[in-house]
């Protein structure tokens, strides 16, 4: 089974989404929005199926493991947070700035065969790996034919 976004489209998602299908640009819009209507920027996250757990992977640069917020509820995953931005000042010298800062929420709709009680989540690095594990369940069994 695999996990499913988390779609959450507010008024302002959706006038985005025709706006950029009006436009034609696909970088207004992806296939698997998950931010909600807070949100300001989405960190990129890798999902990965092995036979006894899903294991959620986020790049989140330049924020404290302590400053990120995991909650397991009803079959979602959020992971939110901030990342707070430097005072920069025209004396500074930048002439471009694309490091984004601000809220940030990703959701991810979990299948039932998880075992919400032993989720865990390490971070180091900027990278956040959650480990989500099956039930027992959920496992495949090898049937033997007699």
């Amino acid at each position: 089974m695999n996990i499913t976004p988390y779609r959450d489209y507010g008024t302002f998602a959706n006038i985005d989404r025709l706006f950029g299908r009006l436009l034609n640009d696909m970088s207004w819009r992806s296939s698997d929005e998950t931010e909600t209507a807070l949100a300001q920027w989405r960190p990129a996250v890798d999902i990965r199926e092995d036979s006894d757990k899903y294991v959620v992977v986020a790049d989140l640069p330049g924020i404290s493991p302590k400053e990120v917020e995991i909650t397991f509820e009803n079959g979602l995953l959020s992971i939110s947070g901030e990342r707070n931005s430097e005072q920069r000042t025209e004396a500074d010298g930048y002439s471009r700035i694309e490091r984004v800062s601000g809220k940030f929420s990703r959701q991810f709709r979990l299948p039932d065969s998880v075992d919400q009680d032993a989720i865990s989540a390490s971070g180091k690095n900027g990278v956040i790996e959650i480990s989500i594990p099956k039930k027992d369940k959920a496992k495949p069994k090898r049937i033997e034919i007699s």
